[in-house]
């Protein structure tokens, strides 16, 4: 998964994100914590809040996926995985509550052979 595969016209497309993990534009929307419409308004699409977690959710299922084996593999462990040390919160939730820079923190931490 290579993230420059997810840009259309300069901003990261959820068409194409959902097309890749086999998903609805809504399913990526709630994963990430935005409204119904975050991915069928243009207005709403070019928000910086809806194009950073789209950006931070791609560069972390990059990052796993090479362990999950495949992309499909690594949205489930995004969605799934309760992350230790984070009181239980799954990778999704803390990019949700804009936490995105903890969980690139604690993959960091167990690829360089720490415990987490």
């Amino acid at each position: 998964m290579q993230i420059h595969e997810f840009i259309e016209d300069g901003l990261f497309s959820p068409t194409l994100v959902a097309g890749a993990l086999r998903t609805t534009k809504h399913e990526i929307a709630d994963t990430l914590g935005l409204g119904k419409d975050a991915f069928f308004r243009a207005a709403r699409v070019r928000a910086p809040k809806t194009q950073t977690r789209l950006r931070q959710m791609l560069e972390i299922l990059r990052r796993v996926e090479e362990v999950t084996g495949s992309p499909l593999g690594a949205y489930a462990w995004f969605r799934s995985e309760p992350l230790p040390g984070f009181g239980g919160a799954t990778p999704d939730s803390l990019v949700r509550r804009g936490h995105g820079d903890w969980v690139h923190a604690y993959l960091d931490q167990v690829f360089a052979g720490g415990y987490a």
